[in-house]
């Protein structure tokens, strides 16, 4: 099965890697990871979504990015993901976000509805306006980052169940790759933004996944993010926590390749519709 890692300039101005996986040909997938991370955090994902053709960038700031001073505004990253579809030369893809790549992934639905034919969000929020919880140590980051904070920075969302070391490793080293001024931009950039369910319609067919032990993000969010996109569904996992991503990508790989093919199976390819 094919796979390479291609370099990409965006019409953003900034250049990104991204892992093309699967055959060409194939349903167009775009991944979105979340907040300090980067396309590694869907390591244990991409293998299991078998018969699509997967896109897996680092997002602007993060991972192996360009790290620039600015434009890291929620409707930015949205901007820059659209670029990367343009890049990529997909008119249409699904699209998985993760946590607050779920974020970017909604507005990106809301600004640019054509270009996503339906999404998954992962523990993904329904808003983050307001001043966050880890806002005090981010905003006290200086260069270069102390490693024993970024490995301190994970036990902010409590795990459950057994995740690889490596992963965790490879999240520590996501964190370090980072400076001190990416990781404030954009969390402050989700932090400033209007909620996209409130900024824009969106119109794509939506599976929301929330782990019940989330101690970020509340039932009754998930419940109203879901009522607010037409026919969206939500899916609980109970015991599960935010990261849901991290904890079960088996379970999340089945049920988003189920939602994704239900769609194929009653139209057509996303870039065909």
């Amino acid at each position: 099965m094919e796979s390479e890692v291609r370099d990409l300039r965006l019409s953003t101005g900034i250049t990104v890697p991204c892992l093309v996986h699967g055959d060409a040909g194939t349903t167009p997938i775009l991944l979105l990871h979340a907040w300090g991370e980067s396309r590694g955090s869907f390591d244990r994902l991409i293998p299991l979504l078998t018969g699509f053709r997967v896109y897996a960038p680092d997002l602007r700031g993060q991972g192996g990015a360009d790290k620039p001073e600015d434009g890291y505004s929620l409707a930015e990253q949205a901007e820059d993901a659209a670029a990367i579809l343009d890049a990529l030369d997909v008119n249409r893809a699904f699209v998985v976000g993760s946590s607050s790549g779920g974020y970017v992934a909604q507005q990106l639905a809301a600004g640019h509805p054509g270009r996503v034919a339906a999404m998954v969000l992962v523990g993904s929020p329904l808003s983050l306006q307001g001043r966050s919880a880890f806002a005090d140590e981010v905003d006290a980051l200086t260069d270069p980052l102390d490693e024993d904070w970024v490995r301190e920075s994970l036990s902010w969302f409590p795990l459950l169940h057994n995740v690889p070391r490596w992963f965790l490793e490879d999240r520590v080293r996501d964190g370090l790759s980072m400076p001190a001024h990416a990781w404030k931009a954009i969390l402050n950039g989700l932090c400033d933004a209007t909620t996209p369910t409130e900024s824009g319609t969106i119109k794509a067919p939506t599976l929301v996944l929330w782990g019940a032990k989330d101690n970020l993000l509340t039932r009754s969010d998930q419940e109203t993010l879901a009522a607010r996109i037409p026919g969206a569904v939500l899916t609980v996992y109970p015991d599960v926590a935010h990261m849901v991503l991290w904890e079960f990508p088996e379970r999340v790989a089945e049920d988003a390749t189920e939602f994704f093919r239900s769609i194929v199976d009653a139209s057509k390819p996303p870039d065909a519709l």
